[in-house]
């Protein structure tokens, strides 16, 4: 019988010693990076109680949550599949500051399925989030923040997609649809599908001016042409519709300031985390990669069931898949110094001084087997003239 336990279930993944050691690396610089900007890192709790963890975030989070009993309480208690509740919850319960307060995290998230998003159901997940200002302004840092995440993880040719949940809300609230309704056509503007959407729409028995903007929002992406498009198609509009353009266009017009290089493509059919999103929605992406690579917008209301309702916004990214798809090199330990073995104060002295200058020493085991350079060795400390001196293997 074929011994099959070193397998790991579909979508959990590992890292091997020269992976571990570039993750870490970038991990420190990205937090380096975040502190410079003035975001606080969180350590938030990898399992909680379900209703803290899943509270506010719609039914697509509680779908990817695993779900357990607590032993102790015999309440129901969840893994965490997305960090940014956990922070939304410190912003306004624990921290309850009146001015803009600025965090960051990095942590093992689990979920019941892939999403897409890395391919993995064990994501790093890294992100920022700003609290306590509802504007244009917040939401432009976080996209900068973003793509000073990807340019230190080493991404390339990355472009932007800008779009607001606001507009597709307020059309299917003034058309009238039900919770299921609603539901069905997000799944298929998703999926651009104007087959399927012009049906539903017909079905459905909305007006005839909003199933027209309704089936228009699946082309309205592109350029720079697609903000005056939506004002021609979208006229009739309720004014929210006609608000969100405008502060999809007053992003874009900043971003432009502060990152003139960054391709923008605009697609007012993009919805993604739509059940807890409120604003302006972003995710960045690269060449031969189908999914974003990092993605975020703002969401307002989520802090309210915390006791606080502030403004709020962030991104986040799976700090895996910017290394897989960066610059980043697996950094094989090289140039160690293996030491002998023996026990002499002289040598352990020499070794304390080596390690303190940031050398890395490797003690032999007394009856090792194998080449020591499979342990990264490419030194020696050998004992001449009443001394311990590093000569190469």
């Amino acid at each position: 019988m074929q011994n099959n336990t070193w397998l790991l279930p579909d979508g959990i993944d590992e890292l091997l010693p020269a992976q571990a050691r570039t993750l870490e690396t970038l991990r420190r610089n990205l937090l380096d990076c975040y502190a410079g900007w003035g975001y606080q890192l969180v350590m938030t709790p990898f399992i909680e109680y379900l209703e803290s963890l899943l509270t506010g975030t719609g039914r697509d989070l509680e779908l990817q949550t695993f779900k357990l009993t607590d032993q102790v309480s015999g309440r129901q208690l969840g893994v965490r599949a997305d960090i940014t509740p956990q922070a939304a919850r410190i912003d306004a319960h624990r921290l309850r500051h009146e001015a803009p307060t600025r965090l960051c995290y990095i942590g093992s998230v689990l979920r019941t399925r892939a999403d897409g998003f890395s391919g993995s159901r064990s994501p790093l997940q890294i992100g920022a989030e700003l609290y306590g200002h509802a504007g244009v302004e917040s939401d432009v840092e976080i996209v900068c923040l973003m793509m000073e995440t990807l340019g230190q993880a080493g991404l390339k040719d990355v472009y932007l997609d800008l779009g607001h949940v606001g507009i597709y809300r307020s059309l299917a609230q003034a058309a009238g649809l039900t919770q299921s309704q609603e539901a069905d056509l997000f799944e298929a503007l998703q999926r651009k599908a104007a087959a399927e959407i012009s049906a539903l729409v017909e079905g459905f028995g909305v007006d005839a001016d909003l199933g027209r903007m309704l089936l228009s929002l699946a082309d309205l992406n592109g350029g720079a042409d697609v903000l005056p498009r939506a004002r021609e198609v979208l006229a009739g509009a309720p004014a929210a519709v006609g608000d969100a353009i405008d502060y999809v266009e007053a992003v874009a017009t900043q971003l432009r300031a502060y990152l003139p290089d960054l391709p923008v493509h605009f697609d007012l059919a993009e919805l993604r985390a739509y059940h807890y999103q409120t604003g302006v929605v972003f995710a960045a992406f690269v060449p031969g990669e189908g999914q974003e690579v990092a993605r975020g917008g703002r969401y307002d209301e989520i802090g309210e069931v915390f006791g606080r309702a502030r403004p709020a916004t962030g991104f986040s990214a799976d700090l895996k898949t910017l290394m897989r798809l960066g610059s980043w090199s697996p950094q094989v330990l090289q140039g160690a110094i293996l030491a002998p073995s023996e026990l002499e104060p002289a040598l352990n002295r020499k070794i304390a001084e080596l390690r303190a200058a940031g050398q890395v020493v490797i003690r032999a085991l007394p009856g090792q087997e194998g080449n020591p350079a499979e342990m990264g060795c490419s030194h020696r400390l050998e004992k001449q003239a009443e001394q311990w001196d590093v000569v190469p293997l």
